[in-house]
């Protein structure tokens, strides 16, 4: 059965933070702080972002959840839709309100629709797109009419100055430097606040074009490459994770911070560009008998303007040359919003008036977690 998304819709909280105000919101966590993310910002080109935090107060303004279910709330696949209608919930995020109960069930709750299908998928980046595969087959198999599928994140907690604070404090040994490692410091200048949504339905709109899911490939390549970014636990020089219940006390995970985002930097620069496109496009091209030629816009969710050069010439290397011009993205405006990225970059493109019928849409999320690749192939009908 062909399934279609008839509908994408974004939320993004508050209001846009310029790189001059960003320390006003998230803080400053140490001396050399402010050279680190001059440096960060110059590369990553993001020249806008959004952060569920109130500027004066500094308390959070949304939950994960809240930021889910507001963007559920703008979707409007045909006249007349109503939550209820809604048969099947899929959520993905890698910065969920709690442990448990699963992320789905509290978007479910925020939105009070009666009872349907909820499913939480994690991980990264990837954690959205896991989600929207799910609706997809679902709706492919005929066992619900639609689903929605959501991308989220909530990053700006993980970087609020009060925690890095008690963080430094826990860390702190006289004569030693107690600034956040370089690992975590990076993703603090490139993460931001969002969510996501999309309507899958067996029908186009009635109305407007819709997308046509031709397919969705998921790569993981965990078994060649160790763990690349994470939270909750740290790497020892050995790649391995320890992960915070393995700790004596939470008070000494605390004091390594463990809690913090982190990404081994190095790793990224070596292994993203080489897996991302020469390893796993490689799989898709000849699985799925794929050219650049069929690809009218191409949609890379991709962390940093840093890589889009590499990115670039990797896929010209391999025959798949993309003209600049057919690239869709808003990292600048929107900034890097994890899981929920490709989501906000197909819900601008799809209403922008630019798409066409009978275009392709190729959507490339890459996930560093441990190195998860995404690919989708869209039809505009």
């Amino acid at each position: 059965m062909e399934v279609y998304l008839t509908d994408i819709a974004a939320f993004l909280p508050n209001n846009p933070v310029t790189n001059e105000q960003m320390e006003l919101i998230i803080g400053k966590t140490s001396g050399v702080s402010s050279r680190i993310r001059r440096i960060i910002l110059q590369n990553n080109g993001i020249g806008l972002r959004h952060y569920a935090i109130d500027p004066q107060s500094g308390k959070s303004t949304h939950t994960n959840a809240e930021m889910t279910a507001e963007a559920v709330r703008r979707l409007n696949p045909y006249p007349d839709f109503l939550l209820r209608d809604i048969s099947c919930l899929c959520c993905g995020t890698s910065t969920p309100d709690q442990f448990m109960p699963g992320h789905a069930s509290m978007v479910h709750g925020e939105l009070g629709n009666p009872p349907c299908e909820a499913v939480s998928t994690s991980g990264v980046c990837i954690s959205g797109m896991a989600a929207l595969k799910y609706a997809f087959a679902n709706v492919a198999a005929g066992i619900v009419q639609n689903a929605v599928a959501t991308g989220s994140e909530l990053a700006s907690s993980f970087f609020h100055l009060q925690r890095h604070q008690q963080e430094q404090k826990s860390n702190f040994v006289p004569g030693k430097k107690t600034t956040l490692s370089f690992n975590a410091e990076f993703l603090k200048w490139m993460l931001s606040d969002g969510a996501g949504a999309a309507f899958l339905d067996n029908r186009p709109a009635p109305d407007r074009l819709s997308l046509r899911i031709e397919w969705i490939e998921q790569l993981s390549f965990a078994n060649e490459l160790e763990t690349c970014m994470y939270a909750g636990a740290i790497k020892n020089e050995k790649g391995k994770l320890k992960g915070w219940r393995e700790f004596d006390s939470l008070q000494q995970a605390i004091s390594t911070n463990c809690f913090s985002i982190q990404q081994d930097v190095k790793l990224l620069n070596q292994e993203i560009g080489k897996t991302a496109v020469g390893r796993a496009l490689s799989v898709v091209m000849k699985r799925r008998n794929l050219s650049a030629s069929d690809v009218d816009w191409f949609l890379p969710h991709y962390s940093s303007e840093y890589f889009k050069d590499e990115f670039y010439h990797r896929l010209k290397d391999k025959g798949f040359d993309i003209p600049m011009d057919k690239w869709f993205t808003n990292l600048r405006t929107k900034g890097n919003t994890g899981a929920a990225s490709i989501y906000i970059i197909l819900d601008e493109l799809f209403h922008s008036g630019k798409i066409k019928k009978n275009q392709k849409l190729l959507c490339f999320v890459p996930e560093s977690g441990r190195f998860s690749i995404c690919y989708m192939l869209l039809a505009v009908v």
